[in-house]
Formats: C-alpha cells, sequence, structure tokens
C-alpha cells in the first residue's frame, strides 16, 4: 500500500498556452502534431512543479483533459454529442464577495445512443508519459462508473440500453480493462473519483438520480459495488477513492457532512485510501471517519483549491490532530480537498497561488509526521 503523508487529488492549472493551442486545434490552426508537443510540454511543467515542492505522489496535471472524466467520452463511442457542459451542469454556488452563485444547465441532447464502443484506452498515453519522467510516485485518475448515470435518458437512451443498469455494466467493464492495462504496464497508484457521493447531501441531486430509476440509498450500494469491481483485486496496487462536493471555478455544489454516506462508502468500498474534501464547515466533523476500517486511510483536504487564501500551518496540525481522534495519526495524509482545475476552466488562484497551496500540502506533512514517513526532500 502506498503509505505518504502527504498527496494531491490531480489536477492543475493548465497554462494559457494549452489552452489556446487546444482551441486551434480543434478548428485546424494548428496540426495535432503541435498540439500534441504543447500537450506534453504542459505536463513535464507540471511534473517539474510537483517534484519542486517535494511531493511525493506525482500526476500528469490531467493537462490533456477537457474535465477530470472527459476522457472517458473522448475514448468510446456511442455517447451521443456532449460538450463541456456535460460535466459541469448544476446549480454551483459560491462566495458572493467574490465568484458568486451560476447555473449551468444540463444539456437537453445528453444521452447514450448507441453501444459503447472503446476507441482507444483512456489514461494509458497518460501513465506512460508520466512514468517515464518521474522517479515519484505516478498517480493515474479515473472516473467511478456510476458517476456516468448523467449520460442515461430514460427518453433517449432505451434503444440501446434499456436500463440505467446495462449501461453502467458497460462503463464498469471498460474501466475495468483500463485497470488491467495500468497494472500491466506497472501502475501502483489508481484514484477513483467519485464526487457524486458527497453530491448526494443535496436534495437536488437525490431528485435526479431518482429520475434516472434508483432510489438514493441504491445509487450509492450500487455505486459502490461497481467501484469494487473496476478495483478488484491486484496485490501491490493501492486504489484511492476521491469525495467531494463539486468544484469548479471556485464554486461547490452541495453542503452536508459525511454522515449519509460514511458506512456505505467507507466500509464497503475496496479502496485503501478515502481522500475527502475537509476545507470548510460545508464538509461537517470528523466524526464520520469512526467508520473507517483500520486496514485504510484518510487523506484530509485541509488545503482549499477554491481560494487564494493561505491556510495557516498551526491550523492545519491542529485539525489533523482533531482528526486523529477517529483514525489513527499514522494512518492520515493531508493534501488539498479536490484538484486546482477540474476542467479547463480551472478554479480562481494563480498559478504562484497553487504552487504554494501545493508546498503547504508538503510542508504540513513534515511538520506532523517527520521527514522519513513523508518521503520528503528539504524545502528551500
Amino acid at each position: 500500500m502506498i503509505a505518504c503523508h502527504a498527496d494531491h487529488i490531480g489536477s492543475l492549472l493548465r497554462p494559457s498556452e494549452l489552452i489556446s493551442a487546444r482551441e486551434d486545434a480543434a478548428s485546424g490552426r494548428i496540426s495535432r502534431a503541435r498540439f500534441k508537443a504543447i500537450e506534453d510540454r504542459a505536463v513535464e511543467d507540471a511534473i517539474r512543479l510537483q517534484e519542486s515542492v517535494g511531493l511525493p505522489v506525482v500526476t500528469d496535471g490531467e493537462q490533456r483533459r477537457l474535465s477530470f472524466q472527459s476522457q472517458f467520452a473522448e475514448s468510446v463511442s456511442g455517447l451521443g454529442d456532449w460538450d463541456l457542459n456535460a460535466f459541469l451542469w448544476g446549480n454551483w454556488r459560491g462566495d458572493s464577495s467574490t465568484v458568486g452563485d451560476r447555473t449551468i444547465e444540463r444539456p437537453a441532447g445528453l444521452g447514450v445512443v448507441e453501444k459503447l464502443r472503446r476507441r482507444r484506452h483512456l489514461s494509458v498515453e497518460e501513465f506512460v508519459f508520466l512514468r517515464a519522467r518521474t522517479t515519484r510516485i505516478p498517480k493515474i485518475t479515473l472516473p467511478s462508473p456510476s458517476l456516468w448515470a448523467n449520460f442515461w435518458s430514460p427518453q433517449r437512451s432505451r434503444a440501446a440500453y434499456p436500463t440505467l443498469e446495462n449501461f453502467l455494466a458497460d462503463v464498469v467493464d471498460i474501466l475495468r480493462e483500463e485497470v488491467v492495462e495500468l497494472v500491466r504496464l506497472g501502475a501502483t497508484y489508481i484514484q477513483l473519483d467519485a464526487p457524486h457521493y458527497a453530491l448526494l447531501l443535496d436534495p437536488a441531486t437525490c431528485s435526479f438520480y431518482e429520475s434516472q430509476g434508483w432510489s438514493t440509498e441504491r445509487y450509492l450500494e450500487r455505486g459502490i459495488e461497481m467501484d469494487n469491481a473496476v478495483i478488484g483485486d491486484f496485490p501491490g496496487v493501492t486504489f484511492g477513492l476521491h469525495l467531494c462536493r463539486g468544484n469548479q471555478g471556485g464554486r461547490w455544489l452541495a453542503s452536508g457532512g459525511y454522515e449519509r454516506v460514511a458506512r456505505t462508502v467507507f466500509r464497503r468500498a475496496r479502496a485503501q485510501r478515502f481522500l475527502l474534501e475537509y476545507d470548510d464547515a460545508r464538509s461537517g466533523s470528523f466524526e464520520p471517519l469512526k467508520e473507517v476500517p483500520e486496514d485504510k486511510w484518510v487523506v484530509l483536504g485541509l488545503i482549499t483549491t477554491k481560494r487564494p487564501h493561505l491556510e495557516p500551518m498551526d491550523e492545519l496540525v491542529s485539525r489533523i490532530r482533531e482528526a486523529s481522534r477517529f483514525v489513527p495519526l499514522e494512518r492520515l495524509a493531508v493534501s488539498p480537498q479536490c484538484g486546482f482545475s477540474n476542467s479547463v476552466m480551472g478554479n480562481a488562484i494563480t498559478p504562484a497561488g497553487q504552487e504554494r497551496k501545493l508546498r503547504l500540502v508538503v510542508e504540513t506533512a513534515r511538520r506532523v509526521w517527520g521527514e522519513d514517513t513523508a518521503l520528503l526532500p528539504d524545502i528551500a
């Protein structure tokens, strides 16, 4: 099992050059070869940033993705027409003094229309490129399969998939095949992103999933069963499960503690590391962590990516000590609450602010657990 006390969720801010290049490639203004060179350079810069602050776990910053889950949609056929709003829709809430609220409507025509067919691997390119360029622990993120319930429509999808269960079974198979290939190539840390579980705390989200034909309780239970089918049993491979309440442009979708989902998620999921949003009062108390089994780790997402404000280290250390009332200190770690750029839009934070936040993760881990357990070099 991966046993490091400093971690991060995955995505990093996209450089403006990469965002422009993606648009230019889509419109034919630059070649695919030119775009891939710019994309590769963005990944290399993301790797260097993480290594420079001392993180023991390194991702590719999700620089190749439109959103944290878009690589699935880009890798399969059958999902019909979709755009970025397929992953962003919802009633987003934000601080009134900064970003404010924003509503993005669910695209009217969204829905799987044909049997899914995998056209290419989802994340193999990401992993192979990352593995070749770092000596740290390379982490790959994949979407939790039941997150794709969003793409099944009672009106549009029944000809291809009569039920939501039929559709998600194929999603599970594709993700499971991806994990098998990643493990074959040497992956040792794979994270499933599952923000939809914490979003079940929101009544509007519950209403949507119930309109798809499943009760909230069934959705949570079957979702974890599907996660477990993807995770399988791979000796020497650590799986993480990340939960948050939405994270886009400094906004969020839901509020509330983990009490409603804790027993099912923490006790039934086969993941070894739970990466949990805990950056403000919206996340509730640490008490639900009492449901975490003795062989699991909890990565406390105490450092926010939504705002540039840098958390005082003494406050972070105090909160880690508080959480250790429910999970022993040796099985805790610290990270940001979520990614810095869950889509190409990114959060309201500068690259310099992002670096300070990542550095704070590392320095906090050193303060609490010491250099030997955090696998951290000295930081100037």
